[in-house]
C-alpha cells in the first residue's frame, strides 16, 4: 500500500501531472503528423496506425488533463479510464481492418527513413515519460494516470514493433512485414484497452521496482547463511 499523500504534496504530483500531459500532447501531435504524413507517402499501414495511436496518446492526455482542471479529480477516475479503454479498441478496430486489406492485397510499401526516424526517437523519448508519470500516479493512487502512462508503454512496444517492420522491409523488401507489425500493434491495443476498461492498471514499471525491493531482503539472508 502507498503511504497517504500529503496535501503539499498532492499539489506538487498533481503540477507534475499537468506538465507531463502538456509535454505529452505537444509531442504527440508532432509525431502524429510526421508519421500518418510518412506512412501515407510509403503507403505504410503500420506508419499510419502508430502516427493513429499518436492521436489517441493525445486524447488519453486531454483526458487527464481535463480530469485534473477539476476541483476533485479522483470523483472522475472512472469515467476517464473508461475513455482511454474506448480509444484503444477505436485503434485496434481501423488497424485490424486496415492491415487486413493490406495483406490480401499485398500492396507495395515503399522504405521510409522518416519514419524510421521517428520511431526511434520515440523509443528514447517515451520510456522516460511513461516511468516518470506512472511512479506519479501510483504515488497518487491515480488509476487514469496511470493508464494514461500505459499509454506511453505501449507507445514503446509499437514504436519498436512499427521500426521492425519498417527495417524489414527496407533491408529485404518483406512488404508484408508492415502488415503483420501493425496488427502487433492492434493486438497490444485490444490488450490495453481491457486493461483498462477494468481498471487493472499494473506495470512493466513495477515489476522492476518489486524486483529492487526484494534485493534488499535478499541480502541479510546470504550473510546469515
Amino acid at each position: 500500500m502507498t503511504a497517504a499523500v500529503t496535501a503539499a504534496r498532492r499539489t506538487t504530483l498533481h503540477r507534475r501531472v499537468r506538465f507531463i500531459v502538456a509535454f505529452t500532447i505537444t509531442y504527440n501531435v508532432l509525431e502524429a503528423i510526421v508519421a500518418i504524413w510518412a506512412g501515407a507517402l510509403a503507403s505504410s499501414t503500420a506508419l499510419i496506425g502508430f502516427g493513429l495511436d499518436s492521436v489517441i496518446e493525445v486524447l488519453s492526455a486531454v483526458a487527464v488533463a481535463w480530469q485534473f482542471t477539476r476541483e476533485n479529480p479522483e470523483r472522475w477516475e472512472k469515467p476517464t479510464v473508461r475513455a482511454i479503454g474506448i480509444a484503444f479498441f477505436a485503434l485496434a478496430a481501423y488497424v485490424i481492418t486496415d492491415s487486413v486489406l493490406s495483406l490480401t492485397g499485398t500492396p507495395d510499401v515503399d522504405s521510409s527513413p522518416l519514419g524510421i526516424g521517428i520511431a526511434a526517437l520515440s523509443l528514447i523519448v517515451m520510456p522516460a515519460l511513461a516511468w516518470l508519470e506512472h511512479r506519479t500516479g501510483r504515488e497518487l493512487q491515480s488509476k487514469s494516470v496511470m493508464a494514461d502512462a500505459r499509454q506511453l508503454v505501449l507507445c514503446v512496444y509499437l514504436s519498436g514493433t512499427v521500426l521492425i517492420g519498417l527495417l524489414l522491409n527496407t533491408l529485404f523488401g518483406w512488404a508484408w512485414a508492415d502488415s503483420v507489425a501493425a496488427l502487433v500493434v492492434a493486438f497490444l491495443a485490444i490488450r490495453e484497452g481491457l486493461e483498462a476498461w477494468r481498471g487493472g492498471m499494473e506495470s512493466p514499471f513495477e515489476v522492476l521496482e518489486e524486483m529492487n525491493r526484494d534485493e534488499p531482503a535478499s541480502e541479510p539472508r546470504r550473510q546469515r547463511d
